[in-house]
C-alpha cells in the first residue's frame, strides 16, 4: 500500500478553497491526471456520491471507480477508491486565518499486480503521484488565489 500525502498553504480563504472543490467534476480543472469525470446515478455531491474518473499518468490510462464516504462542508472531502486501484483518501482544509488556508491530500492506494503491485505503488505512488499531485496543489491554489 502506498501512503501518499501532499500538502500546501492556499491564500483564500476557506470558504473560497470549499467553493472550487465542492464541485466534484470541476477536479478536472485542477487535476493533471483527471481527464474526465462522469457520475454514476443523479446524486452529484456528498456522502454516497459515485463516479467514475478517467486517469492517466503517462502512458497507463485507466478509470478509477470512487465513492464518497465523508463529505464536510469547508472541512473534509474523502473517497474510497474500489476499482483497478484501491484504497481511501481525503482532502482536508484548516483555516489557518480568515485568508488562508492550509489544503491536505492523504490518500492510501493499493496498486494491482500489473501495475506493479506494492513496488508500483511505492514508486508510483510516492513518487509519481506525489510529484502529479503537488502540481494538482500548484494549480488548485491559482484558481482558489485569483479574482472570482
Amino acid at each position: 500500500m502506498a501512503v501518499i500525502k501532499v500538502s500546501r498553504t492556499i491564500a483564500a480563504s476557506v470558504e473560497r478553497v470549499w467553493a472550487v472543490v465542492e464541485p466534484v467534476e470541476r477536479h478536472i480543472d485542477w487535476m493533471a491526471d483527471a481527464e474526465s469525470i462522469t457520475f454514476v446515478g443523479d446524486q452529484q455531491r456528498g456522502v454516497g456520491t459515485k463516479f467514475l474518473c478517467l486517469t492517466k499518468v503517462w502512458r497507463i490510462r485507466l478509470t478509477d471507480q470512487m465513492l464518497i464516504t465523508q463529505w464536510e462542508p469547508q472541512r473534509a472531502m474523502g473517497v474510497e477508491h474500489v476499482g483497478i486501484v484501491t484504497g481511501s483518501g481525503v482532502f482536508t482544509l484548516e483555516a489557518i486565518d480568515a485568508d488562508t488556508t492550509r489544503f491536505v491530500w492523504e490518500e492510501n492506494l493499493r496498486f494491482p499486480w500489473w501495475l506493479g503491485g506494492p513496488l508500483g505503488a511505492l514508486i508510483g505512488g510516492k513518487i509519481v503521484l506525489a510529484g502529479i499531485w503537488r502540481g494538482n496543489l500548484r494549480r488548485l491554489a491559482a484558481l482558489c488565489e485569483r479574482p472570482h
